[in-house]
């Protein structure tokens, strides 16, 4: 075809359209393709789009450099320094209850009165036997020292002499006999009167005033409990029992210096070891039953916060303190391979590292392996740390 027209014919619904094609109208009809072309990417790809999500933020922190001290901790309990129950020895009727229930008492106070007046009326006849044997005694000695002097100008005979001095012996048997007899009357007459073994704290009375106390049994009427200083007793396994050996040994101790070997418990309710003793007594030997070996240490108590029957915390240091890096205990965490913290890189990025763990002190755990002192630790904000994923890190102001 050599025309400049081309006829291109279209057939539809019968008829024929007849459709001219010319240079101009393949130009429009590109510009209009390019145009619906960007319309579309616009719409799909730009408006349709999802937002894209900022990076969580995370708190991080690098470990710090700290003296970590090894330790064996077992769970103790608070035991009494001295404990007593405090009897009735002598029968009577109880008059006087002289303290308040669950106070303190002083050393020497008066406690219990138990009918002194028949005990003190003994203890006046005892003492006026005591005076009649002596007044006999000294009436035996005169008449003796007599019979002598008569004897010596016979005037009378041995046998009188003899006799004397057979009275004088026996009066002084029975000022010595008379002289115990006032001697139990006293304590019998001081039982009456029961005063505080000792600094401490008591009970509640066990018997009301009027009660018949003392008949034929000791009754218990209290008891007092002296709780300062304290003992904290306590049982370590083997394992511990050769470290601590260990440790004594290698810092020189022998075991006459058993009591300055420090020892460190805490309650329930407290965050760190603040009450500070040392050791008192440990057992000859193991525990068949329980492989373990008893130990005792003594804590002054002079504000009564430890009381007997609570279970203690107690540590005991085993190795001088050691320079370690140390993280919040919270920042790690755990798997079934082992322990591991979430650090953040130079690129914001989170990553795993396994570690191996150290001592734990006072919510602060030693690492021994797989950190170093310049990388930043994710201490807050776990939850939204993933390995792999993008984080905005905080320095931790604490």
């Amino acid at each position: 075809m050599h025309n400049k027209r081309l006829n291109n014919y279209i057939y539809r619904n019968g008829d024929v359209m007849k459709m001219i094609v010319t240079p101009k109208n393949i130009k429009k009809t590109a510009i209009i393709a390019v145009i619906l072309i960007m319309i579309y990417i616009i719409v799909h790809y730009v408006f349709n789009r999802e937002p894209t999500l900022p990076a969580p933020q995370v708190i991080v922190q690098q470990p710090h450099l700290k003296k970590m001290v090894e330790y064996v901790t077992q769970t103790g309990t608070l035991v009494a320094y001295n404990s007593i129950d405090l009897v009735a020895r002598v029968e009577g009727y109880l008059n006087t209850i002289a303290f308040t229930d669950g106070t303190f008492v002083k050393k020497g106070q008066a406690l219990f009165v138990i009918q002194p007046k028949p005990y003190l009326e003994q203890l006046k006849a005892a003492q006026a036997t005591v005076a009649i044997q002596k007044a006999m005694y000294a009436y035996t000695q005169s008449e003796y020292d007599r019979q002598q002097r008569m004897y010596k100008q016979n005037a009378t005979s041995l046998n009188n002499v003899e006799k004397w001095l057979a009275k004088l012996q026996e009066s002084e048997a029975e000022i010595a006999k008379a002289e115990a007899n006032e001697v139990i009357a006293a304590i019998n007459y001081g039982y009456t009167h029961i005063p505080a073994p000792f600094n401490g704290r008591i009970g509640r009375h066990l018997v009301d005033v009027g009660n018949l106390v003392g008949n034929s049994v000791a009754t218990n009427l209290a008891t007092i409990e002296q709780i300062d200083p304290i003992y904290v007793y306590f049982n370590l396994n083997e394992l511990d029992l050769i470290k601590l050996r260990a440790a004594a040994k290698a810092q020189g101790f022998k075991s006459s210096e058993l009591n300055q070997i420090p020892a460190y418990v805490k309650l329930q309710n407290e965050t760190t070891f603040q009450h500070k003793g040392t050791l008192n007594f440990v057992n000859t030997a193991l525990n068949a039953g329980t492989g373990t070996l008893e130990f005792r240490a003594l804590f002054e108590n002079h504000d009564y916060v430890l009381l007997p029957g609570l279970f203690v915390q107690v540590r005991i240091p085993i190795a001088k303190p050691k320079i370690a890096l140390t993280i919040p205990d919270t920042a790690v965490l755990y798997d079934q391979i082992g322990p591991y913290v979430l650090t953040v890189d130079a690129h914001h990025i989170v990553q795993l590292n396994r570690v191996e763990l150290g001592l734990v002190e006072q919510d602060v755990r030693a690492i021994t392996k797989g950190l170093t002192a310049h990388e930043n630790v994710i201490v807050s904000g776990l939850q939204f740390a993933t390995p792999g994923n993008a984080v905005k890190p905080v320095e931790n102001e604490g």
